[in-house]
């Protein structure tokens, strides 16, 4: 008895992801790449949601590939498209008839300012920097959620109809370290950034007990500074990946003790295995509901929040 109790907690056996279909939007890039290469690596099956078609098929095609030379049974397919929520769902349910976990993680950073100066009229960004980072950020993930509950029902149905319990299905939203700090200087001094991940955070804690009747989770995961196309343009290589040019930044905090000379990090904050595994875990998990996990490797012990 005691080698079958040991045998389910071996971590191979947790956090296998065979069988699990899921949606991320902003999979092809940034965070969402991480998340969606993890989930792949560990068989799942990942529609990765993106702008641009021939992106989506180059990135899928990398590592369906690099998949296949392991032996993985993970795949990942895009899907273009931005907030069509409604289409999106159309164009996922071609190819699946459920979704065990749907990612909200595509975002948009829009819109700094500089401190205000109270001896004239501060420059503000435009008030359109407002309205899109609140559409995309916020506004967005509310209406895919409920694009897509039916096929995280359909989902809870194929899984449990057999009599097996390995994976609830579950929303998880993607906000910020920068959804409760108190200093404008993490997110660059981008106000619309702040308030629609502060947005984003509350809208979690709030479907989550909407949701809780059908037996849906929403969870959260608010990052702090990683490396991407978003907090450095330009620094994605083939495989997606951005690499900083710097191996220190502003806000970041000392999490790793070892040197780059003795395996250290090479550039500053978070990195794709940070992420990835926050991500098994939360997929993996049943009872974790209405959370949202702050990895941020200890900015907000250093800069006031309301976290």
């Amino acid at each position: 008895m005691a080698d079958k109790i040991l045998d389910q907690l071996c971590a191979s056996k947790m956090f296998d992801m065979t069988g699990v279909v899921a949606v991320v939007t902003g999979g092809g890039s940034g965070i969402g790449l991480m998340i969606s290469t993890t989930l792949v690596s560990n068989g799942a099956t990942v529609f990765i949601i993106g702008p641009v078609q021939a992106d989506l098929d180059r990135i899928a095609k990398l590592y369906n590939e690099g998949a296949e030379k392991l032996g993985r049974k993970g795949r990942m397919y895009g899907i273009a498209g931005d907030s069509e929520a409604k289409r999106l769902a159309e164009e996922v349910e071609k190819r699946t008839p459920y979704i065990t976990v749907l990612f909200n993680n595509a975002g948009i950073l829009a819109g700094k300012f500089k401190k205000p100066d109270s001896t004239r009229i501060t420059t503000t960004s435009p008030e359109e920097s407002f309205a899109d980072s609140l559409s995309v950020n916020s506004v967005g993930p509310y209406w895919l959620t409920f694009t897509f509950l039916p096929l995280l029902q359909k989902w809870k149905e194929n899984q449990f109809g057999n009599g097996t319990r390995k994976f609830a299905p579950q929303i998880i939203m993607t906000s910020s370290m920068n959804g409760w700090t108190k200093d404008p200087a993490t997110s660059g001094r981008s106000f619309p950034y702040m308030f629609s991940k502060s947005a984003i955070g509350h809208a979690t804690s709030s479907l989550a007990h909407e949701l809780l009747p059908l037996g849906i989770r929403v969870n959260g995961i608010a990052p702090g500074l990683f490396t991407t196309e978003m907090s450095a343009p330009g620094t994605a290589d083939q495989y997606g990946i951005s690499h900083s040019p710097q191996n220190t930044h502003p806000f970041a905090v000392p999490t790793q003790q070892l040197p780059e000379s003795l395996g250290g990090p090479v550039s500053a904050g978070g990195s794709n295995r940070d992420m990835g595994s926050l991500a098994l875990f939360l997929v993996s998990n049943f009872f974790v509901n209405g959370e949202t996990v702050l990895i941020d490797g200890g900015t907000l012990l250093l800069h006031p929040s309301s976290y």
